[in-house]
């Protein structure tokens, strides 16, 4: 159980929070703005996923939307802020899923959610904390771990689907190529007339999302090769075929030691009185160096 609730430094947290609430905010309002627009679609395209059809959620009216975005990006900005990071936070996470599933019920599921939707889940559960506080907690360690998993699984899930969908010849095919010709970018042209090498950039991928769990026992250099490795990926699908993926990859840098972006001051202790719902004992502890 122990891997479950690592001791880590809840600064690590703090920085986390500001940066998933900005991709929210800027997910809402650019990346993922076409929920608006389905307040004016006829019903009949409406084909609630089974997260809808369970909580027996309506299909949206133009009148809905405008309102869930407008308490998505309320809440959103008070979390951002570190107040109320509890209740601000889960009624965003409430808000993201209702506004997640209006996107995916008329089309497609995109995958590029799942970790940001487990964040805003697990993120208010630590409650409030600062970037310059130097402690540790047991709290924060299963949080940022639940977080790991959800991007791990993205990767795993996706070379399934690949398996069950294509087969284990994927790595062979000419899905890339086709992806290149339908959606690509100026700077993929040169790519299209060397099939050999978009297939050995299939395979890279494919092999590494399968061994993506591995993520979860790494440490140090190897650990970070291996983020690096999957940015520098993200960044490759978004210059190529404008697919960004940027919900997944803020949730990413939570295998990161976010903590050390604060600035420390030797004259500094870096302890703060502990929040009011901080548990106690061996659970807060000035983190070692």
């Amino acid at each position: 159980m122990g891997w479950f609730f690592p001791q880590v430094p809840i600064a690590r947290i703090a920085w986390l929070r500001r940066l998933v609430y900005a991709v929210v905010l800027l997910d809402v309002l650019v990346l993922t703005a076409f929920p608006i627009g389905h307040g004016n679609v006829p019903a009949e395209l409406y084909k609630p996923l089974p997260f809808r059809e369970l909580l027996h959620l309506p299909a949206p009216s133009p009148v809905s939307v405008q309102v869930l975005r407008v308490v998505i990006v309320l809440s959103a900005l008070v979390a951002l802020s570190g107040r109320l990071p509890r209740l601000a936070g889960w009624v965003c996470a409430v808000g993201m899923l209702d506004w997640l599933s209006n996107a995916y019920s008329y089309s497609k599921i995109n995958h590029d959610h799942f970790a940001l939707v487990v964040a805003l889940c697990v993120l208010p559960l630590v409650g409030r904390v600062a970037v310059s506080d130097r402690r540790t907690s047991e709290s924060a360690g299963w949080t940022l771990r639940i977080i790991q998993v959800a991007v791990v699984a993205t990767y795993f899930l996706a070379a399934i689907a690949k398996v069950l969908d294509a087969g284990w010849g994927w790595g062979s095919s000419a899905v890339l190529v086709w992806a290149l010709t339908r959606r690509g970018s100026a700077l993929s042209e040169w790519l299209v007339g060397m099939p050999w090498l978009t297939q050995v950039f299939q395979w890279s991928v494919f092999v590494a999302e399968l061994a993506s769990p591995v993520m979860l026992w790494l440490r140090g250099r190897a650990l970070y090769a291996v983020v690096a490795f999957w940015l520098f990926f993200h960044l490759s699908t978004f210059l190529l075929l404008s697919i960004h993926f940027l919900p997944t990859v803020v949730c990413l840098l939570a295998f990161l030691p976010l903590e050390r972006l604060t600035r420390s001051d030797p004259r500094d202790p870096g302890l703060e009185d502990p929040p009011a719902d901080a548990p106690t004992g061996k659970s807060w502890r000035r983190a070692q160096v």
